[in-house]
């Protein structure tokens, strides 16, 4: 399967925020890598997908209380 590059919009807003959702991003099944960049005023979530679905994205980083939305 290509991998695609998915990005989203989030309110990851420091180190602390990213590692709550570390292990969940490591282990989800369908990224093969992923990266935050806190510093934009977006707090851009990228992932290096390989099957995952937007929604999956969107819908684990709302289980672990943060929000996402696709640009």
């Amino acid at each position: 399967m290509e991998n695609k590059e998915l990005k989203f919009k989030t309110n990851l807003n420091c180190g602390g925020c990213v590692s709550k959702v570390k292990t969940d991003l490591d282990q989800a099944e369908g990224i093969s890598k992923w990266t935050v960049n806190t510093d934009s005023p977006e707090k851009t979530l990228t992932i290096e997908s390989n099957g995952i679905s937007n929604e999956e994205i969107i819908q684990l980083l709302k289980n672990k209380g943060f929000s996402a939305e696709v640009i």
